[in-house]
Formats: C-alpha cells, sequence, structure tokens
C-alpha cells in the first residue's frame, strides 16, 4: 500500500462507496443520475458497470428519493443516497426531519432508519442562488440526525465509510468547491470517527476553528503569516465536539471561528455560545457568509464568502491587539 497515495476528494467519495459496496451486501447507491451518468458530479462514476444490481437510478423527485431510502433502511438495507445540490434536501423535508430522524425514537428502538445522504453543499463554484446554500445549521438543529462536514479528501473517504458504519442517519454536507482538490488517501477502507473535532496545528496566538472549505483556506493563509496558530476542524456539526472545540479555544485568549454558513443564527454562533456556556473566557470572533443570498456571478459570490483576503485581515487584526 503506498500510503502517499494521491486522490482528489471527490475520488476519495468514489472509491469509498466502491469499498463500501463491496463489503456490505446490504449497502445500495441511489440518485438521480448515479448509475451511467456516474452521478451529478461524478462521484459514482463506474459503479453501475461493476454493481449493476445495487445502483439505483432514480426520477427527479428528492422527496420520493428519500423515502424509498428510509423504507428499504428499515427493511435492512443500508441507502447512500446521492442529493445532487443539499439546497434541494428542502423539498425532502418532511421525509428527512419528521421520519427518518424521528422514526428510533417514535418505536422506542424497535425500528431505525440508518440512511447515508450525501448532498454537495456551499458557494464558491458561481452554481446560481438555488444550488449554493450552506444549510448546516438547519440540519444540526434536526435531534436524531448526525450531520458531518469534510474538509479534505482523506476525511471525505474515512466520514462516509464511518457514516454507512454508524447506527444513526448520517447527512454527509460535501463542500463542492472541494472536489477537484487532492490530498493523501489510503487505499484500505479506514474510518474516521463522528463527532470528534481534528486539531490540525497548535499554537498560542489564536485558535480557529474553521468548517468544510473554509479549513483549506485558511491553511492556505496560515502559511504566509508568522503567527503561532491552532487550527481546529470539528469535522461533525452534530453532535458537536463541545470539549474538544474548548480545549482547542483554551490554547489562546483568543477565538475567531470562520464558517461558510451564514452567521446570523448559525454554526458559529453556536460553537461561541457552547465555549462561552463552558467557561471560555477569551476574545470571540466570527467571520462568515453576509446574510444575503448566494449570487450567481462569482465575482460577487466572492463578496458575501469569506475569502483568503478576509480571513487574513482578520487574523491580522487578533493577531495585533494586545
Amino acid at each position: 500500500m503506498d500510503k502517499e497515495r494521491q486522490l482528489s476528494f471527490l475520488e476519495a467519495v468514489r472509491e469509498a462507496q466502491e469499498q463500501i459496496l463491496e463489503q456490505d451486501s446490504r449497502v445500495y447507491v441511489l440518485g438521480e443520475d448515479v448509475g451511467i451518468y456516474g452521478g451529478s458530479f461524478g462521484a459514482t462514476k463506474g459503479l453501475i458497470e461493476k454493481f449493476p444490481d445495487r445502483i439505483l437510478e432514480t426520477p427527479i423527485s428528492e422527496a420520493a428519493i428519500t423515502g424509498v431510502a428510509m423504507g428499504s433502511a428499515i427493511l435492512g438495507k443500508r441507502p447512500i443516497l446521492e442529493i445532487q445540490f443539499s439546497d434541494f434536501l428542502t423539498v425532502a423535508m418532511d421525509q428527512l426531519v419528521n421520519q427518518i430522524a424521528k422514526i428510533a425514537y417514535v418505536s422506542c428502538g424497535t425500528m431505525t432508519a440508518p440512511v447515508v445522504i450525501r448532498a454537495a453543499s456551499g458557494s464558491g463554484t458561481g452554481a446560481g442562488t438555488q444550488h449554493s446554500q450552506s444549510l448546516e445549521s438547519w440540519f444540526a438543529y434536526i435531534p436524531g440526525l448526525q450531520v458531518v462536514m469534510p474538509s479534505n479528501a482523506y476525511d471525505a473517504k474515512g466520514v462516509l465509510m464511518a457514516a454507512v458504519a454508524s447506527p444513526h442517519p448520517v447527512l454527509v454536507l460535501e463542500p463542492k468547491s472541494l472536489y477537484k482538490t487532492v490530498g493523501t488517501v489510503p487505499e484500505v477502507p479506514y474510518q474516521v470517527e463522528l463527532g470528534k473535532a481534528k486539531v490540525l496545528q497548535q499554537g498560542a496566538d489564536l485558535t480557529i476553528i474553521a468548517l468544510g472549505a473554509m479549513v483549506p483556506l485558511v491553511q492556505e493563509v496560515l502559511v504566509e503569516l508568522p503567527y503561532q496558530i491552532t487550527l481546529v476542524d470539528p469535522v461533525t456539526v452534530s453532535p458537536l465536539d463541545r470539549q474538544g472545540l474548548l480545549e482547542a479555544a483554551q490554547e489562546s485568549d483568543k477565538t475567531l471561528i470562520v464558517t461558510e454558513s451564514y452567521g446570523d443564527f448559525g454554526v458559529a454562533a453556536e460553537i461561541m455560545a457552547s465555549l462561552v456556556e463552558r467557561g471560555y473566557r477569551g476574545q470571540l470572533r466570527r467571520l462568515t457568509s453576509l446574510f444575503s443570498p448566494i449570487p450567481a456571478a462569482q465575482s460577487l459570490e466572492q463578496q458575501v464568502r469569506p475569502t483568503a483576503e478576509k480571513i487574513r485581515q482578520v487574523i491580522e487584526e487578533l493577531c495585533s491587539e494586545n
């Protein structure tokens, strides 16, 4: 095995699905264009040739697809459902919120629906206002649903394999702006622990908590700056690793939270509240997308979402303060 083997984020997602299908006969993949076309972004390319009876092409109805996935999961299957854009999960909110996430509760555990939903998320690609939202705050608000957001190719594979192994329904939000990014991905199957934040580097000048596509953006900026900074990636939005984030924040007396989702009523606000409630007394700052629909024009899109330059400015401002 070549431990330094390089795959793109998208290739890692595809390999995870292939290995899961090989390992577990209960698993099947369903969604729009997941067969011959290989999925909207190519994450299922070639799988139908290898597993012709377990790749299910569906009509364009997110509500129907999600309902089918739930029913089959209750009966013992382990569906991996591809939703082309996370925005379209709004069409399936009843199935997701009122059924999949609640079935274990209302049945006193006699029934479960361990559905895994993959959905492309976020902005940065000029996909337009109905295809570019970061809705993780909505989904994290649902008890009974795990929500994860990998930030690199290694985690993309490991998180998906862990999601299928989980007894709970899991929503994997894949930042589509990262699909072409490349990283080291072992060929062997492996899992990334859900609910556990990752400390990527440590330093005493500032702590940065970054999620999803913001992680590599922050890393890009940090290479050029002289400060000693702790960088932590929550990986899992729900359940949030509150203790892990607190310990990372306590590495310094200033913490910056960077998310692609909105600051208003968002994940960054929840992390800030969690830190304060657990005794963090340092300075807190957040950098998020503006509270606005995401423009289609990429030049305007960059004005709305966090960028490397915006991140750099905030870091320099915080680190220059006494």
